[in-house]
């Protein structure tokens, strides 16, 4: 890690640019607050998969993925959150789910979700596996009871002969289901960017996104939580978001660990196809890319009032201008990749 104080940027000089396109090695310092153990920016690494994942796994997992027999009223399915055309969210401030009961957070995107080791806005999910079933009993989202959605599915041949050849098992159960959804999830991963290319030395990026990229890595303060490949560190912060003492209240991680210094701690999300995955943060709050830097621009002041529970020291005011909110704003944009076209599968007959 390296910590450095830098001066204001206002456009980069001849010399600065040049090292940044001689590659990563030859760049300027990075600049984080002490104790961020921030790793280098980077391109997505090979996914680590179990080993009983298989190509048949994955196909039976699409399939339940876009099966509305897993819901109470047989007219949703995972897909109805999480749809490909929608940057794998469902692009509203908060999912609509069973009778048309609005949920209390925003859709995250399944892109790259296998990377991390938590799930959820608020990390109440182990793994892939548990985050995977829990939608599908979950009152305002898909309201099934677990049990009967086996029974439905052990009640299709097709779906009983694609399970033993694929798992393995006589008898679908919920372990078999979890297996096979999150087997699909695990094939959900960005395609290389702009960036990516950058990094590999198979692009170049503008002067201006050159510039963003260095606001990026010191004054603008983004890698205190955004940084490796993924451009997350996978951990929970209060970036001022909880809206405490107000009817849109969310607390965030404390309501799964009871911990004080978890109010209002929500996932760091990837900046990877950020671009395809609006509306942004916990509660779908931000549509606009320029206005979401311009808010941690002023240093998030909405969740320095009082009675609000106490931010992360990370956040604070940036006092960029608006040309290197502009600069900013271009870089981010280098991280998009439409994600890969997605043709839904034949479910078998009911």
């Amino acid at each position: 890690m390296w910590c450095f104080a830098l001066p204001a940027v206002a456009g980069l000089s001849d010399s600065q640019l040049a090292r940044y396109r001689q590659g990563q090695p030859h760049w300027p310092p990075l600049s984080v607050d002490d104790g961020v153990d921030a790793t280098p920016l980077g391109q997505l690494p090979e996914l680590d998969k179990p080993s009983w994942q298989s190509a048949e796994v994955e196909a039976l997992g699409k399939q339940l993925f876009f099966d509305a027999r897993l819901s109470g009223s047989e007219q949703l399915a995972c897909v109805s959150c999480h749809d490909p055309e929608l940057g794998w969210g469902d692009g509203r401030e908060k999912s609509y789910g069973h009778d048309r009961q609005r949920g209390r957070r925003n859709a995250m995107t399944l892109l790259n979700a296998a990377y991390f080791d938590t799930f959820f806005w608020d990390g109440r999910a182990k793994s892939l596996e548990k985050q995977a079933l829990e939608p599908i009993e979950n009152p305002l989202e898909m309201a099934a009871d677990l049990s009967v959605v086996l029974a439905r599915l052990n009640a299709v041949p097709a779906y009983r002969d694609a399970f033993r050849k694929a798992l393995n098992v006589n008898a679908i159960d919920a372990t078999a289901l979890a297996k096979a959804l999150a087997a699909f999830e695990r094939t959900l991963v960005s395609r290389p960017n702009r960036f990516d290319r950058f990094l590999a030395g198979k692009s170049t990026l503008s002067d201006q996104e050159i510039e963003g990229l260095h606001l990026f890595r010191t004054k603008a303060r983004c890698m205190n939580c955004h940084h490796g490949p993924l451009l997350s560190d996978g951990q929970y912060h209060n970036i001022g978001l909880a809206l405490a003492e107000s009817r849109h209240e969310d607390l965030g991680r404390y309501l799964d660990t009871g911990q004080e210094a978890d109010k209002g701690a929500f996932r760091t999300p990837s900046l990877r196809d950020l671009i395809h995955t609006a509306p942004w943060m916990h509660n779908g709050l931000f549509v606009n890319l320029r206005g979401t830097l311009a808010a941690y621009n002023l240093g998030m002041q909405q969740g320095r009032r009082t009675g609000q529970p106490t931010m992360s020291p990370l956040i604070e005011p940036l006092h960029l201008s608006g040309d290197e909110l502009d600069a900013l704003n271009a870089f981010l944009h280098t991280l998009e990749q439409r994600p890969a076209r997605f043709t839904a599968p034949q479910l078998p007959a009911r």
